[in-house]
């Protein structure tokens, strides 16, 4: 189905054409014309299957030119923001609307100066908005279409109760589009509260990771967990671009520094670092100046790079689904990918969780002539046991075998 079939006005087709979209993705095709019948709507998916261009087109396409905020979009990281105002800015360069972004780690007065000007679209994070409402310096009456977007990201980074002061602020009769990755019930509750008769979007089921994935799993003592990956990196030659998930900033940075002492070009992007250092190290790693970006749970929604040869979990996630967010940054639009996870002993509980969600047993392999200490391994089979655990509240026998 070509753009110009989702009812687009001439503006926003000459827009579409002009970034080079030649055909929408699915999240584009079912959702763009729910939005434009001004339907609220949920949509399941991921970062990098197009909901963006999703919900800025027919948003934009719903509200006159006029610098009254009229459109709001929530976004939970100051990295997603921005890649947003990017889509966005460039779409209003035909339609003549004005968007502005309201990001912390940024100065406010300029913020306040673009708002002072008149704003169609505002795309901000939730601390940020409320610093700048509780100013005077954002009226949210005026809002017509709000977005939130990867609405279980804000609630996993608690965020939520800044939305709920957001929401209060709002009309009550307005159109509300939620995207997220997951349909967790947290999510669904706040679905059941916020929107009314929301039409489904759904190109991304819950826990279902990409099937272009290649997904490994890697026993491993916790103490030779860099040693392990900097040996599989020499064995594959072809980690190209890869990204590394660790639990914690300070595990992020140890990583680094391992890394680096290995020859292997790497830095780490968390919280702790500034909104320059983090735009620059995607910079870097896009252009292939850095091999490896090492990247807590926090900031990963806001990497949007292409072209990532392979994600390493070098930690377990404690939360399974987020290890259908880590693994879905490669094998994005049509490539294949690789997806290595490292579990010690200790970690077996939450792969169990994984395994669980995504309704798969992850492949055991073995780095052959890596000089591993004791360590376990997970018994084949073990799915079905799990799921018998879980039909019938029964404590399985153990699972481990050394």
């Amino acid at each position: 189905m070509p753009f110009d079939t989702l009812g687009l006005t001439e503006d926003l087709a000459a827009a579409v054409a002009g970034l080079g979209y030649i055909e929408p993705t699915p999240i584009q095709e079912q959702a763009i014309p729910l939005v434009l019948e001004g339907r609220d709507v949920v949509g399941c998916a991921q970062t990098g299957t197009g909901k963006t261009a999703a919900f800025v087109l027919p948003a934009l396409q719903r509200v006159p030119v006029e610098g009254v905020l009229r459109v709001l979009v929530v976004s939970p990281t100051r990295e997603l923001a921005q890649q947003i105002e990017v889509f966005a800015t460039a779409v209003a360069a035909h339609t003549g609307h004005r968007v502005v972004a309201a990001l912390g780690g940024v100065p406010l007065d300029p913020q306040i100066k673009a708002l002072k000007h008149g704003v169609d679209m505002l795309v901000a994070t939730p601390g940020r908005l409320l610093d700048l409402v509780n100013r005077n310096a954002a009226d949210l009456s005026t809002v017509q279409i709000l977005v939130l977007d990867e609405a279980d990201r804000m609630l996993d980074m608690g965020f939520w109760p800044d939305v709920r002061r957001i929401l209060a602020q709002l009309p009550a009769k307005r159109q509300t589009l939620l995207f997220s990755a997951t349909m967790a019930p947290e999510v669904l509750r706040i679905v059941n509260k916020n929107l009314v008769d929301p039409a489904r979007v759904d190109v991304a089921p819950s826990g279902t990771p990409i099937e272009a994935i290649h997904q490994a799993l890697y026993p491993v003592d916790e103490s030779q967990k860099v040693d392990l990956m900097v040996a599989l990196m020499k064995a594959h030659g072809d980690f190209d671009r890869t990204l590394v998930f660790t639990r914690t900033k300070w595990r992020a940075d140890a990583v680094v520094s391992a890394l680096e002492r290995a020859d292997v070009k790497a830095t780490a992007m968390h919280s702790d670092r500034s909104q320059e250092q983090r735009m620059k190290a995607l910079d870097r790693f896009r252009d292939g100046r850095l091999r490896v970006l090492v990247a807590t749970d926090v900031m990963s929604r806001g990497i949007d790079v292409d072209d990532i040869s392979h994600v390493v979990n070098y930690d377990v996630p404690t939360n399974p689904e987020d290890y259908v967010h880590r693994i879905g940054r490669t094998a994005r639009a049509g490539a294949s990918g690789t997806a290595f996870t490292f579990v010690s002993i200790m970690e077996f509980p939450d792969l169990d969780a994984i395994e669980m969600l995504i309704d798969a047993e992850i492949p055991v392999e073995n780095l052959e002539g890596f000089p591993y200490r004791e360590r376990a391994i997970p018994m084949p089979g073990r799915l079905a046991i799990r799921k018998k655990r879980k039909a019938f509240g029964g404590r399985r026998p153990g699972r481990r075998r050394r």
